[in-house]
């Protein structure tokens, strides 16, 4: 049973790394093996036992794919056509989930029950963001009090689901699939937005009211307090209250799974209501006479952990450890608990069949990991231990067990973890968590501040840990076979005292830390234009140097480009600081994620034509102004600044856009040359100034491909062979302009964009330039199909 679950799983995790889905035809082709197969497993008599067994082990791979790809095919089938993107819609329907208020707008998902556009198709269940102003003095609100459960008219317009796609990025495609959000929009102002129901009782809506209540109860009873938003997130999953300083802490002392509505907490508190039913269930003889206390116990602890899901929003996590938890209360029910890992392959069985995208999220691959090692460690041993050894196995276990899953995933691990989790886990868990749930229930506000203050006592032991110089581990991506290995040797490492030679499996770990990135030939350059919706941010590697040209935007509070793709991209390849940072003018579409790089990557020094107050200035090493001259070599290739000249920074008129860095690499005898957004004033000025300077075999597009940019006289003096448009996937302005990308044609240039074809990777070295576009390097079948009409489908150079 075992074998065939596993089998089940691995076809299931392998539809999900296709391109494509396979033919509808083909889904099911496997069934009738399938049930042959099993059909003759009970003839072990015949000498063709262990084929039949592989046969039906293959088989069961088969049913895997065909559960998953049918299950996709019925998902994308829920789609919103081309034709209708970006087009006024207007749709009755009910909001779905709690909804999130920031500054300047609400988002909410969507239940479509009806589209009043003759002709329009919209998917059932959409997330959708209402933009405008909250009250402020005497200025009047511009965003709704939205509330879940209400029908509502709205007026909207939708695009299909897209995002950004770098390399050791989050897929937030992926993302929305699995939760089953399959268009994505706003809500175009106008009179016919109204509100037509206050409440659609349904149990699902219900649910949220009651999310929304205990939400609200706590930022009452707790308002300004510094940890009332993990109080938030723990009793109801909304994780927008914790601030990005606290995630930080989380992070580098390896809680942050503690910090929201988690597998573990149901799990614990699921636990404690079975051990609490269990004690006192026993103690009556009647009770005990109508129904076994075992069973009232596990009938508990189900319906707590489906109560604690549910109040959760039931979000994914919390449905993996539902359907897990069930499966071994049908286990503990039936009497019929053979085996943990029969058990523990049921769950997986059970999680997979539910949710085939699981084995996309971190957490599937580490809950279901540490329980196999918590499994491997605990049962089957001789020795009755004492409960502090076994407590002490068990936190070795996890902690060196799931070394190399979070390189693999997140290239870095805590090194106070262990003690850490030994502390947070028990307070958070079994203090923290039921605290919050009795206070929100009770009338009056002491046992919410008795949580908050345990809680607060906790944040501190974090906030001291995670200031510790070694508290974290990070590093490049490890090679995908030096993850296996290490899985192997932790493996061995764990096996029960009497096994040989255990300490062997340190070497199999070691090719995991050594086996780094291969390094460059000297002289050859590396440059990723990251994609980062509408703005810049650019690597440039060589040898043994990294640059940042630009930061991406700022997407909230606590969102940015820096922590959200270049600081992960930098660390997965290996940098683990930067030799440079140019951060080539103040707008946020290109500033906006510097201050979270800077203080990841430290970078030695800062180049920028920003004014000497910038925020980003003050938290430099070391910060110098850009200007026309500079220059430097890094291992063979040359790096010259071509813009500003001195003088601009005393011209008034002359700033913003105009005042952006342009740099020239060349590297091999090629030069790109990056133009931020410099606007047709500059290059004027620049077609004066830096002459045959200018001529480069690549060329980024300046400003997005905007109007004011890309002059008949700049282009045709640059001559790019390939230019390079970052821009944001249907954004707000429109680029790049059709007319601006024409007179790159007419040149004979390839152009590559990153709102089409996802993160840029260029080589340049030796005879040849090699562009790759990633996302057609990692192109899944719940990808936009997105075309760029400048490339050949199969155009990677």
């Amino acid at each position: 049973m075992r074998l065939y679950v596993l089998g089940f799983a691995l076809g299931v995790w392998w539809l999900q790394q296709q391109a494509q889905l396979p033919p509808v035809h083909a889904y099911w082709l496997a069934l009738p093996i399938v049930f042959a197969a099993f059909a003759a497993m009970p003839i072990y008599s015949l000498p063709w036992h262990y084929v039949r067994r592989i046969a039906a082990i293959a088989c069961c791979i088969g049913c895997g794919v065909a559960w998953a790809a049918w299950l996709a095919q019925s998902r994308l089938a829920d789609e919103l056509p081309v034709a209708w993107e970006g087009e006024s819609i207007e749709v009755v329907g009910v909001v779905s989930a709690m909804p999130q208020a920031y500054e300047r707008s609400v988002r909410f998902e969507f239940d479509v029950e009806h589209v009043l556009t003759p002709g329009a198709d919209v998917p059932t269940h959409i997330a959708v963001s209402w933009w405008g102003t909250p009250e402020r003095g005497a200025q009047r609100a511009t965003l709704p009090a939205l509330r879940a459960g209400e029908r509502w008219q709205l007026t909207l317009r939708l695009r299909r689901p897209h995002g950004t796609l770098n390399p050791h990025g989050f897929d937030y495609e992926s993302w929305l699939l699995e939760r089953n959000i399959r268009a994505t929009g706003y809500v175009r102002a106008g009179p016919d937005n109204r509100r037509i129901t206050t409440f659609v009782s349904r149990p699902q809506y219900w649910i949220e009211r009651m999310r929304e209540a205990v939400r609200a109860r706590i930022e009452m009873a707790l308002t300004d307090s510094p940890y009332a938003g993990v109080l938030t997130a723990l009793a109801v999953g909304d994780q927008r209250a914790i601030s990005q300083a606290q995630w930080q802490v989380f992070t580098r002392t390896g809680v942050n799974h503690l910090m929201s509505i988690s597998g573990l907490h149901v799990t614990m508190l699921s636990g404690l209501a079975f051990a609490s039913v269990f004690a006192l269930w026993r103690r009556s003889a009647r009770l005990t006479l109508r129904l076994p206390a075992l069973k009232a116990a596990t009938i508990a602890g189900l319906l707590t952990a489906v109560a604690y899901a549910w109040l959760a929003g039931f979000a994914v996590p919390s449905q993996r450890t539902v359907y897990m938890l069930a499966v071994v209360a049908i286990a503990l029910w039936s009497g019929r608990v053979s085996s943990a890992s029969v058990v523990l392959c049921a769950a997986l069985f059970v999680v997979l069949l539910v949710d085939p995208w699981a084995v996309l999220a971190p957490g599937f691959w580490l809950s279901f990991g540490a329980v196999a090692l918590i499994m491997f460690v605990t049962t089957a041993r001789i020795a009755q231990e004492h409960w502090f050894l076994a407590w002490a196995r068990v936190q070795w276990a996890i902690t060196l067990g799931l070394i190399p899953l979070l390189l693999a995933l997140f290239q870095q691990i805590s090194l106070v973890s262990p003690v850490a989790n030994a502390i947070a886990i028990p307070v958070v868990s079994f203090v923290v968590v039921p605290l919050t749930l009795l206070g929100v229930v009770l009338p009056f506000d002491g046992v919410l501040h008795l949580a908050h203050a345990v809680m607060s006592a906790c944040g501190t032991m974090l906030e001291w840990m995670s200031a510790l110089p070694l508290a974290v581990w990070q590093q490049h991506a490890p090679v995908p076979w030096t993850v296996v290995a290490a899985m192997l040797a932790i493996v061995w490492m764990l096996l029960p005292r009497g096994f040989p030679a255990r300490w062997i499996g340190v070497a199999g770990l070691l090719p995991m830390f050594l086996i780094e990135p291969a390094a460059l030939a000297e002289g050859s350059l590396k440059l990723t234009v990251l994609d980062v919706g509408q703005g810049l941010a650019v690597v440039a590697q060589t040898r043994s140097h990294a640059l940042l040209y630009d930061a991406g935007p700022s997407y909230g509070p606590q969102l940015d480009s820096g922590n959200r793709t270049i600081v992960p991209f930098l660390r997965a390849s290996g940098v683990r600081t930067l030799s440079g940072m140019v951060i080539t003018h103040a707008d946020n579409d290109h500033s906006g994620g510097a201050n979270s790089v800077l203080q990841a990557m430290s970078p030695q020094w800062l180049l920028t034509s920003m004014a000497a107050g910038h925020p980003s200035i003050a938290q430099a090493a070391a910060a110098t102004r850009c200007e026309a001259g500079n220059r430097w070599q890094w291992d063979g290739v040359d790096f010259e600044l071509l813009h500003p000249a001195r003088e601009n920074y005393a011209r008034e008129k002359f700033r913003g856009n105009d005042r952006s860095c342009v740099l020239k690499i060349t590297a091999a005898g090629r030069s790109i040359l990056l133009a931020a957004d410099i606007e047709q004033k500059s290059e004027r000025e620049m077609l004066a100034s830096a002459g045959d300077k200018l001529r480069a075999q690549i060329l980024l597009v300046p400003h997005h491909g905007s109007r004011t940019s890309s002059s008949a006289d700049f282009v045709s003096r640059v001559n790019p062979d390939i230019a390079l448009v970052a821009a944001g996937f249907r954004n707000r302005f429109g680029h790049p302009k059709d007319d601006v990308l024409e007179r790159y044609r007419m040149l004979g240039t390839r152009i590559y964009r990153t709102d089409l074809d996802g993160a840029l990777l260029i080589e340049m070295g030796g005879d040849a330039i090699n562009v790759q576009r990633y996302r057609a390097l990692y192109r899944r079948y719940w990808h936009s199909a997105l075309e760029n009409p400048d490339l050949p489908d199969d155009d990677i150079e």
